[in-house]
């Protein structure tokens, strides 16, 4: 087992990042103990790594937010410069949230995995392990919770509804019906420039790096969502 003091060790480490005392030094052992196959830090804060990385870098790091919101803008920021700061060492957070407007958020801060506090240590352990391989987690539970509220067309919890702005809906739309830029902007009584705006903030919501990628995603994981039917 690494010596937790001990900085001089070159091997990196998975960081467990946790204010309480307790609860990071259980998650910890409990990795070690399930073989995560690196050695296992405890600290309790990111400022803290950014002094220890120094001496041992990171392969990962692995943030209890607990049952704080990541939609909080000051949780949104601080993720935001986490996810900066580590460049392409992973971050995945433990929360004990499932709701999956906070996954979104997360996801769209940077983050490689959001393990919430429901799941069992083994697919805690899957989950870090996908994101060191280059991988992103999001707990399947979720996934099905938001397919069944867009096919049961809930209003209320519908995830597109959150994750996109009226307009943006509207664009989104266009988009996965094929049409061109000069279309969208005549039907939404738009200027061509505007809806080249929209589109950029959609693909960084998304993650995307295309028109086509958008069209895709969107069908993926939304594909009855109500209001968003190819059908005129």
């Amino acid at each position: 087992m690494a010596d937790e003091g001990d900085a001089s060790k070159a091997e990196a480490a998975l960081y467990v990042v946790d204010g309480r005392t307790l609860d990071r030094e259980c998650i910890a052992q409990s990795l070690r103990s399930h073989n995560i196959g690196v050695p296992v830090i405890a600290i309790d804060s990111f400022e803290q790594w950014l002094v220890q990385k120094k001496g041992q870098p990171a392969v990962a790091l692995l943030i209890n937010i607990g049952g704080q919101k990541v939609s909080d803008p000051n949780m949104v920021n601080h993720l935001r410069k986490i996810v900066s700061e580590c460049g392409s060492v992973p971050v995945v957070l433990l929360a004990e949230k499932e709701d999956m407007s906070q996954i979104l958020k997360a996801l769209e801060c940077g983050v490689r995995g959001y393990i919430p506090a429901s799941v069992g240590i083994d697919v805690c352990v899957e989950a870090i392990r996908l994101a060191m391989a280059g991988g992103t987690f999001v707990p399947a539970s979720s996934v099905l919770a938001m397919r069944h509220a867009a096919e049961t067309g809930g209003q209320d919890t519908r995830p597109m509804k959150g994750m996109f702005t009226q307009r943006q809906a509207e664009v989104v739309k266009a988009l996965r019906r094929g049409k061109a830029n000069k279309i969208i902007a005549y039907e939404l009584n738009l200027r061509e420039s505007t809806v080249k705006v929209h589109i950029r903030n959609i693909m960084k919501k998304l993650k995307a790096t295309n028109r086509t990628e958008v069209a895709y995603m969107i069908n993926d994981l939304f594909p009855s969502e109500p209001g968003f039917a190819d059908a005129d």
